[in-house]
């Protein structure tokens, strides 16, 4: 079902003129642009037919930008598909590393230098760890930027297998402890040292800002393993194509405000509703988006790609899984959203300008 408000409309409510007036950069703008315009006669299109029911439709073509809200599903899926075929039967571990919103300023002003050394630290902190044991571990990362109300909370979501490889390639537990991975208070104190040593050597702040730094207890959140690994998958998708809000948390939108649903976990998570002005909203959106090119999700160790390349298949082996050449639980994407049954074959691809009129002839249906 589709959302009854949209961060689309509140940018085009906005108006590009006070959009620009926010003090924005020019890749910030042109990923609002991008998303005002999605699935719009702006983006050109095309049309369809069902190979069974002979239905044409008429579909506009999305952004495909990984900020917008509206263009996320269909990857979402197709990355889980490519993760599962690489799961190991073995417990996963969610584990968070945040950062104090003293480092916020430098977020704003050098986010593509903070979040690198945010993937950077955090994956040495668990390398190291895993040096204890004498093994090598692997980690898959996804940076959030967000708190629940838009705010700038940035923080990195790691899935971290519960075994390594020793020096001659054999599969051991990793950590020695069955309910959690590593003590999260050595790592947060490890995970600190390590951040403030990149921010020196990347001159990222002053002596005062490393000082207040070394004051504060960096939380890092370590969950309880994963039941089974169809449960990191479905984990999974709840995480790595997020975006800072949905449209489905949007509930009003006025000529003046935004309303929208938040969790509040100062009070355990209780749902509750914010109204932001439409300057500040698209000022707090704005802020999640990533530099151009950057990143988000990564894989690091065991888990890396080279490494996923030459040695998964002999891992998985090891631990008795059958490989996989196909996956199953494929998307909808392509079937005739009428009969449910056909395939849906492109006939035509039109521009801004929109199709010709021929091209609408006979039975049809419009979407978008």
């Amino acid at each position: 079902m589709q959302a009854q408000h949209q961060v689309k409309q509140v940018i085009e409510s906005l108006g590009s003129s006070k959009i620009e007036a926010l003090g924005l950069n020019s890749w910030q703008l042109r990923t609002l642009s991008a998303i005002k315009n999605c699935r719009t006669p702006v983006m050109g299109g095309r049309i369809e037919e069902c190979d069974a029911c002979g239905k044409r439709h008429l579909f506009y073509n999305s952004c495909r930008n990984r900020h917008c809200p509206s263009c996320q599903g269909h990857k979402r899926e197709q990355w889980i598909q490519a993760r599962e075929a690489e799961l190991l039967p073995v417990p996963y571990y969610h584990v968070v590393f945040t950062i104090p919103g003293e480092l916020n300023t430098i977020a704003l002003h050098k986010p593509r230098e903070l979040y690198s050394i945010l993937f950077k630290t955090a994956w040495a902190t668990l390398k190291q760890f895993g040096r204890t044991d004498g093994l090598q571990v692997g980690m898959i990362g996804v940076l959030h930027t967000w708190g629940q109300n838009l705010s700038l909370h940035p923080h990195l979501h790691c899935i971290v297998p519960s075994v390594g490889l020793d020096e001659k390639g054999k599969v051991k537990k990793a950590g020695k402890n069955k309910k959690f991975l590593y003590p999260v208070k050595a790592m947060s104190k490890v995970f600190r040292a390590k951040f403030v040593a990149e921010l020196r050597i990347n001159k990222l702040g002053e002596q005062d800002l490393y000082d207040k730094l070394y004051t504060k207890d960096w939380v890092i959140y370590a969950k309880r393993p994963f039941a089974s690994p169809k449960t990191v998958v479905e984990y999974l998708g709840r995480y790595t194509h997020k975006i800072a809000i949905s449209n489905y948390r949007i509930k009003a939108i006025t000529d003046e405000h935004v309303l929208f649903t938040y969790k509040d976990h100062k009070s355990k998570g209780k749902k509750k509703m914010m109204r932001l002005t439409l300057e500040e909203f698209i000022r707090r959106f704005a802020q999640h988006i990533l530099p151009k090119r950057f990143i988000r999700i990564r894989h690091y160790g065991i888990l890396s790609s080279t490494h996923k390349r030459k040695k998964l298949p002999d891992l998985q082996k090891s631990l008795g899984v059958r490989c996989r050449t196909d996956h199953q639980g494929r998307t909808l994407k392509g079937t005739c959203p009428s009969c449910k049954k056909g395939r849906l074959r492109i006939i035509l691809d039109f521009d801004g300008r929109g199709p010709p009129e021929h091209a609408l002839d006979g039975p049809k249906n419009l979407a978008c």
